[in-house]
């Protein structure tokens, strides 16, 4: 019996082992073998077989974060347009077009998990600074996209509150007036909230409200000694919001990017390697599930 299961003290299992990693280094080398695999992976029966095993995956995952407390209010930085464009060899443009499309996908998956409240960081104040040709291509997107949002069935069945919020001040006529039109028509809604930030940054933001709190305390509406945290957030754009639960960015970068600077200080954070257009439903319900693993490890 020792003898079988050992020869010159190497086990049968190694040898199956040694045998079967020579067969895979044969394999790769073999042109016949790759032609194989190319020929295979290239077949609608592949592409098929892979689509509905995706399917399971996601519905697999999907139940198991059902299975959890979500989070209340998600927060997304959508990076990665441009990048994602100029790989496939596209205009900038195009990647945020495909952006445009994704949020709309997002809002659908928020609906699904029943995640009430959603921020998502269009604009940044410093976006400005792009060239005059993409920033005028991004307002154009915007006036379009808030006419849509105005007529969006989803938004009036779902009772979806939209806030623009940053620097409205900053943004075009034409822009502006839309924002403040979906604001006024969606602000009985109490269902869902979708807050868009356009023309934002973290500190402008934070700045401003100094301003306004600096001015009422001026004008002997509030004591200097009433303020504290709870009456400085309700200076805030986000003000009578709850905080992110969990902040998700996209692109691969691991930093806030001077949003919601106020209101992350307890937020989760997750960072996503995939370009913005290209995140999947999958890659969004991996987020939610790495948040309620974290929330249970530690008790949340």
């Amino acid at each position: 019996m020792i003898f079988l299961m050992s020869m010159k003290g190497v086990s049968v299992r190694s040898l199956i082992g040694y045998k079967l990693d020579e067969l895979e280094k044969y394999a790769v080398k073999s042109s016949v073998f790759r032609k194989l695999i190319l020929l295979i992976t290239r077949s609608d029966l592949y592409k098929t077989l892979i689509k509905h095993i995706n399917k399971i995956r996601d519905y697999k995952l999907e139940e198991e974060v059902k299975k959890y407390p979500v989070p209340h209010h998600v927060a997304v930085i959508m990076d990665g347009n441009r990048r994602f464009a100029r790989n496939l060899g596209l205009h900038p443009s195009a990647g945020h077009l495909l952006g445009r499309e994704k949020v709309k996908e997002l809002l659908d998956w928020c609906f699904e998990l029943d995640i009430k409240i959603l921020t998502i960081y269009a604009f940044s104040t410093e976006n400005f600074r792009r060239s005059k040709e993409e920033v005028e291509t991004l307002m154009r997107l915007f006036e379009k996209e808030l006419k849509n949002v105005e007529k969006d069935s989803r938004i009036h069945k779902n009772k979806v509150r939209v806030n623009i919020i940053g620097r409205l001040d900053l943004l075009p006529e034409n822009v502006r007036s839309l924002a403040e039109k979906i604001m006024d028509k969606t602000k009985h809604y109490n269902s869902y909230i979708l807050n868009v930030a356009i023309a934002y940054g973290g500190r402008e933001e934070i700045i401003q409200a100094i301003r306004r709190l600096a001015r009422d305390i001026k004008n002997d509406k509030i004591d200097l000694n009433q303020i504290n945290e709870k009456v400085f957030s309700k200076y805030l754009y986000t003000k009578d919001l709850p905080d992110p639960d969990l902040i998700l960015r996209t692109s691969g970068e691991e930093r806030i990017s001077n949003f919601l600077l106020w209101q992350s200080a307890y937020s989760e954070l997750y960072f996503s390697d995939v370009f913005w257009p290209a995140l999947t439903k999958r890659d969004f319900l991996k987020a939610i599930r790495n948040f309620q693993m974290r929330k249970r490890r530690f008790g949340g």
